[in-house]
């Protein structure tokens, strides 16, 4: 016999000013459960939408109360060993449980699973669970140096791209089940593979409740049976290999474990086999040269079962402010829409939530690998007792959570610890710890402290520096091992703007209003009009007279910028082995970001540039600048790039130049074989440009045989500077 889940329970909410406040039958409203407590309050008290023009400050301050849930225990009849349990996956973020008012449990984490038995808690006893206010560190700024002292995620308590929200609640499911009087505890899976990958030695571990023997089967791909046992280990012959959707099947099995007590529980999951390394990239031990040496750069090229492979990709943040809401139908298109835009690498941002169970269940199917990062983030976190207890807690149920899923790349500490705004280093207790904690429960997933770290880049985020050099420029300037974080801002559709920013403020652009609260202006102190980037956009283009004129001039910018870098990081291989932009979603509505799909899963226009560049095979052009004048030399390098693992026969690539709809062929390049994940300098054009009013030119490469390897760059022209003319009565004066 299973476990027996029963009917959802009922909830009710109470906002308290103190934890020992009785509240008055009147305060009493309907709670959504998985949810927020900020999401039932708006709902019983007609708060406006938080995603409409500058809402979100009507949702300041709740997080500073005590909010109360309280429910009843079920009625069940138990058979006999049977045992009646309220099981949750996390609570956010601190929270007392009281069962006919006694404080019965204590829990902190929204990580960490619980647990409360409700077997002899007499039928129609009150259930309450008691919410604490969001923890905050005193005298600090209100922004995320308020978060550095717990593991809370500090992404609520505000971002460049997410407001000030700082979300509580009961986040996950939780819910009353009845259990066996043997039941599963937790089951791990865990293997090694052949070095050869010619069999793997399975291990199947199941945690019971008493002292059980437990039978397991694993099914392939197909369903079919292909062990069958009743010892923890056996092995595997030819284990199909799990692989990125791009390399190859992402082959996933089944495992079903029963325990062997009569009407016992059972237990089935999805696992597979794979193996995942960091390594050196070539030439990478001899950098530095010359002795005494300290470390080489550290290695970030992704060997996935023993063939390295180009990350392209990008980083993951919340899709949503409240976790709560959270579904498989949140994830599934925005996990759709990376695969389609030909990533195979998702880095999860430590500053967000870790995602649910059916995030990690879609990567494992969509064959999305995940770099995950534990939930620190552009903090100082500290040494102290309570902190590192919270840390331990929270991050081993994260490990044993996420491990056996084959999507699983690697793990991280955080993000951007190493900086002088964290203070971090290679010998904070915290990361001491993730480390420690990694190696004993995943050994063979491999970790790294924070990204960045010595080789990866993280920034430019804008299409144009302080120095004048533009993303082009930037870019074919660096020398990295990994582009881990990389952003080129855009503006959000006409029409999407118009969802959420009132008609009055659309236009002019301004800030003070909803286009600073959905961040297109402060956003970021590098540059005072992000993300909106007006002064960049006017730089190239001059005044913009409408709306419609300034988002296009913003989505052309971000369009080339994001092809530009993605193109020359995988020129870049083998030293550069991974490009990842920030960032890929946004949790709600945004004026402008360096995103790629707007809120929840819209794909903006920069989203076709960048799966046109992460295509694993195209035509390419290194182009030295976004802008040129009439009369200059324009001069580009011709490239093919190939991440593709199989060989590919050779043709001719045909370089064509358009501007005023004519034609003007540059070169025929006849290139040989391409051989598996190799990509090949080719010919450079040049041509002087013409003078032309239309301010822009494209350049267009066209392959014969595969049109699927096509590119196009759109330009911008500036026309030749024409003198004023002069009066005859000014001539005369």
């Amino acid at each position: 016999m299973a476990i027996r889940p029963l009917a959802p329970l009922t909830w009710q909410l109470a906002r308290l000013s103190t934890a020992s406040e009785a509240p008055a039958s009147t305060d009493w409203i309907p709670a959504h459960v998985p949810g927020a407590v900020q999401l039932d309050w708006a709902a019983a008290r007609g708060l406006p939408d938080h995603n409409y023009g500058q809402n979100v400050r009507a949702y300041d301050g709740l997080e500073d109360f005590f909010w109360l849930y309280r429910t009843t225990v079920p009625a069940v009849k138990l058979a006999a060993g049977e045992r009646l349990v309220l099981t949750g996956g996390g609570i956010d973020y601190h929270a007392d449980f009281r069962v006919a008012g006694q404080t019965v449990l204590t829990h902190t984490g929204l990580c960490t699973p619980f647990e409360l038995d409700l077997t002899d808690a007499p039928a129609g006893s009150p259930l309450e669970i008691l919410i604490h206010p969001a923890p905050k560190r005193q005298a600090l700024p209100a922004d995320r140096s308020q978060a550095a002292h717990v593991t809370k995620p500090a992404v609520s308590y505000g971002w460049d791209w997410h407001p000030r929200l700082i979300t509580l609640g009961l986040c996950a499911d939780i819910r009353c089940e009845v259990r066996p009087a043997a039941h599963l505890r937790h089951v791990d899976f865990s293997y090694q593979l052949a070095g050869d990958f010619s069999s793997a030695q399975i291990t199947v571990t199941a945690e019971t409740n008493i002292p059980s023997a437990f039978t397991w089967k694993l099914r392939d791909p197909e369903g079919n049976v292909v062990i069958e046992s009743a010892t923890p280990t056996d092995t595997l012959a030819a284990p199909r290999l799990w692989w990125t959707h791009d390399h190859g099947e992402p082959a996933l099995y089944t495992l079903e474990v029963t325990l062997t007590a009569p009407g016992a529980d059972t237990h089935t999951r999805r696992v597979g086999f794979r193996s995942v390394r960091l390594v050196m990239h070539e030439g990478a031990w001899g950098q530095p040269a010359g002795f005494p040496k300290s470390r080489s750069t550290p290695p970030i090229t992704l060997e996935l079962n023993g063939r390295r492979i180009f990350a392209r990709g990008t980083n993951w943040v919340a899709p949503e402010i409240f976790t709560g809401v959270i579904t498989a139908d949140t994830y599934r298109p925005l996990l759709e829409l990376a695969r389609d835009a030909h990533m195979n690498l998702l880095r999860c941002w430590g500053g967000a939530q870790v995602s649910k169970e059916i995030f990690f269940d879609q990567c494992d199917a969509l064959g999305l690998l995940v770099w995950q990062e534990f939930p620190l983030a552009c903090n100082y976190y500290p040494d102290t007792p309570s902190y590192l207890a919270d840390l331990d807690r929270e991050s081993r149920a994260i490990i044993r959570r996420v491990r056996q899923h084959p999507s699983l790349g690697f793990w991280c500490g955080g993000n951007e610890l190493f900086n002088a705004w964290s203070g971090m280093d290679d010998q904070s207790h915290p990361l001491r710890l993730l480390n420690r904690n990694c190696f004993e429960l995943d050994r063979d997933s491999p970790f790294i402290p924070t990204a960045p770290i010595g080789g990866m880049g993280h920034g430019d985020y804008r299409f144009r520096d302080e120095t004048g050099r533009d993303i082009f420029q930037i870019f074919q300037g660096s020398a990295n091992t990994a582009y881990s974080e990389f952003g080129c801002p855009g503006p959000s559709p006409v029409a999407y703007l118009k969802t959420f920013i009132p008609e009055a403020e659309l236009w002019p652009v301004r800030p003070g209003t909803s286009w600073e609260t959905h961040h297109a202006f402060n956003a970021w102190d590098m540059e005072p009009t992000s993300w909106l980037c007006t002064a960049i956009i006017e730089h190239y283009f001059g005044p913009a007279t409408s709306l419609e004129q300034l988002v296009a001039r913003g989505e052309w910018l971000q369009c080339e910028g994001y092809k530009s870098v993605y193109e020359e990081a995988r020129r870049q291989a083998p030293r550069c082995s991974m490009a990842l932009n920030w960032c890929y979603n946004e949790p709600w509505p945004s004026a402008a970001n360096n995103s790629i799909i707007n809120y929840p899963a819209l794909p903006k226009p920069a989203y076709y540039s960048v799966q046109a560049a992460c295509r694993p095979l195209l035509a390419s052009a290194r182009i030295p600048k976004f802008q040129w004048n009439a009369h200059e030399l324009f001069s580009a390098e011709l490239w093919l790039l190939n991440d593709h693992p199989a060989a590919q026969t050779g043709g001719e690539l045909i370089a064509t130049l358009e501007h005023d709809g004519q034609l003007t062929e540059l070169v025929r390049w006849n290139f040989s074989g391409l051989a598996p994940q190799q990509s090949v300098a080719g010919p450079s054009v040049r041509m002087v440009l013409p003078d032309t009013p239309c301010g822009e030119f494209t350049l267009v490469l066209s392959v014969t045989g595969h049109r699927e390897w096509n590119s196009s760059y759109r330009l911008s022209l500036k026309p030749a500077r024409r003198p004023v003319p002069v009066s005859t009565a000014t001539m005369n004066a």
